[in-house]
C-alpha cells in the first residue's frame, strides 16, 4: 500500500466522522455515544447477558474508566440503572430504563429509519465491505498504538 492510499483512507475516516455530524440533533444533553451504549447494552441483554461495565468496555473496545464515567452520566440522566448483584455485592449490573428505551427507539426509528430511502444506492455488499474494512483498519491502528506505547 502506498503512502498516498493511506492518506486517502484516513481522509475517508475523517469524512465518516463528519457524516455523523450531519445527523439530526439529539435531545439536549444526549451525546451520540449514549445511543451506541444503549444499542450495545440492548444487544448484550438480547444474548441473555447481565451487563457489567466490563462487558460494555469489551464490546465497544473502550477503557473501563471512560465507560464508568459515561454510564454514571447516563444513570444521572435516567437512561440507565445500576443494580447490585444479589450474589456478590461487589458486582454491579447495568440495565436500560424505560426512558433509555424510549430514547433508543426514537433514535433508531426516526433518525436511522429516515435514512433508509436515501441510502438505497449503497448495496448490502458495499455496506458490509465498508464495515469490515473500517473495523480491520481500527484494529490495526489499535495494535500499532499498543506496540508504540510500550
Amino acid at each position: 500500500m502506498t503512502t498516498e492510499k493511506i492518506k486517502r483512507m484516513l481522509d475517508a475516516c475523517y469524512q465518516a466522522k463528519r457524516i455523523r455530524e450531519l445527523l439530526p440533533s439529539l435531545p439536549q444533553g444526549v451525546t451520540p455515544s449514549y445511543i451506541q451504549y444503549l444499542d450495545n447494552i440492548h444487544a448484550l441483554e438480547k444474548q441473555g447477558i447481565q451487563v457489567k461495565i466490563s462487558d460494555i468496555s469489551d464490546v465497544m473496545n473502550l477503557p473501563r474508566p471512560g465507560v464508568t464515567r459515561t454510564v454514571k452520566e447516563m444513570e444521572t440522566k435516567g437512561y440507565l440503572r445500576k443494580i447490585s448483584s444479589p450474589d456478590d455485592g461487589r458486582v454491579t449490573y447495568i440495565s436500560i430504563t424505560e426512558e433509555g428505551r424510549k430514547l433508543s427507539q426514537k433514535y433508531n426509528e426516526y433518525y436511522f429509519g429516515e435514512l433508509v430511502p436515501y441510502l438505497s444506492e449503497i448495496s448490502e455488499e458495499e455496506a458490509d465491505c465498508m464495515i469490515r474494512t473500517i473495523e480491520k483498519f481500527y484494529q490495526i491502528m489499535c495494535e500499532r498504538r499498543k506496540h508504540y506505547d510500550k
